[in-house]
């Protein structure tokens, strides 16, 4: 693949510009640099390179803005991807070739890939590589996809569904919204290795600790609403389509490929979370925890449907009538005190009590028993096999 270019954002990055565009224009003179506004001595040393495609922003807007003027001016140059390359000198230009041979290996040029850096290294600041560890955490619990780096501004962008992308953010949270948001469409996003390096001394970071973490902070957490509200159900659903219900039943739903006690433990965790006195949140709940806990999530998922609206009154009933026997009282409620009258809020300790209660026993009881029928499920089907 020859149709592609190399983009630079830089903002105040005198000390390592230079040898950054030295190295790549070794590699490529098909540059798009973007000046975000630098205060420093930036726009003389851009001087001493007339070959580049520069685009100045008179006041510094963020990285994630400065990545947009580029991605537009490569899809108006009729660029097919893009690579981009940080300027405070940590990546090596020689890597580039890397993207390009790693593009040619894939099945098709919609990808996008992430240079992974090896967070290990003793140059590395524990900041970046706790910083690192988190983005990768919820870049994971977003999309389901499992990185070992996503942070890294080294990358290489298919230019064309880049258009199709709502995108929101102009500072550093940009880069996690673009590959959230990029997987959401169905690009496959994936890391290569590449080398790093970190000069301490001479690297300016303008990464600010508090504003920057807390605007990707809000970024992630709209993210996980809008994953576990609309994306997960959206791919729920359209998997059913594709294959059909039964075989989703088969294949997601009792889930072949797990053993009986994942099954099982799902089926549990399902249950609890669904009588559980988290009303509003089921569905958060168990998503997440079935996520962390890397259990079976169509099964926990539909579990915790025991608390579809229909069934609210007799859950409502149950779990106030065991809170009552926990604590010995000797009361008793009608469906009119439930559905009319309200009366069990006047026993709102009870009702607690209880639906804590019947979240455990209930987990329990449904965890054993679906034990054993996802055991001798498997038993028969690898005796059929066998």
């Amino acid at each position: 693949m020859t149709n592609y270019c190399v983009i630079i954002p830089t903002y105040n990055n005198q000390g390592s510009l230079a040898g950054v565009i030295d190295r790549v224009l070794i590699q490529t003179d098909r540059i798009i640099l973007v000046n975000d506004g630098s205060t420093d001595s930036t726009a003389q040393i851009l001087k001493s390179y007339p070959q580049l495609d520069l685009i100045q922003i008179p006041a510094n807007a963020g990285k994630g803005k400065a990545l947009q003027e580029g991605f537009q001016r490569a899809i108006q140059k009729g660029y097919s991807h893009a690579i981009t390359i940080d300027s405070d000198g940590q990546h090596f230009p020689e890597d580039i070739p890397r993207f390009l041979e790693a593009l040619k290996s894939e099945d098709t040029n919609q990808v996008l890939l992430i240079g992974a850096r090896d967070m290990n290294q003793d140059s590395v600041p524990k900041k970046s590589s706790f910083g690192n560890k988190f983005s990768n955490f919820w870049f994971w619990f977003e999309t389901g996809i499992s990185l070992k780096d996503t942070q890294s501004g080294f990358r290489l962008y298919p230019m064309e569904p880049l258009k199709k992308l709502n995108l929101w953010t102009n500072k550093f949270e940009f880069e996690i919204e673009v590959i959230v948001k990029s997987a959401w469409k169905g690009m496959a996003v994936k890391n290569i290795p590449i080398q790093v390096h970190y000069d301490l001394e001479k690297r300016v970071s303008h990464f600010r600790p508090f504003k920057d973490f807390a605007r990707i902070s809000v970024l992630n957490t709209v993210l996980v609403i809008i994953a576990i509200f609309y994306i997960k159900p959206r791919d729920l659903i359209r998997r059913v389509r594709k294959i059909g219900f039964k075989k989703f039943l088969q294949e997601d739903l009792l889930g072949n490929n797990d053993s009986p006690r994942k099954k099982a433990l799902s089926v549990a965790l399902g249950i609890g979370i669904g009588l559980s006195p988290f009303w509003g949140f089921h569905t958060v709940i168990v998503i997440f925890l079935a996520a962390v806990l890397n259990m079976n999530k169509a099964i926990a998922f539909a579990m915790s449907n025991i608390s579809l609206p229909p069934f609210i009154p007799f859950l409502l009933l149950a779990s106030s009538t065991v809170g009552n026997y926990v604590l010995g009282h000797d009361v008793k409620y009608s469906m009119k005190d439930l559905m009319q009258d309200y009366e069990f809020l006047k026993h709102l300790e009870a009702y607690l009590i209880g639906s804590f209660v019947l979240a455990i026993i209930s987990a329990t009881v449904f965890g054993l028993v679906s034990y054993l029928i996802f055991s001798l499920i498997d038993r028969k089907r690898s005796a059929q096999l066998g």
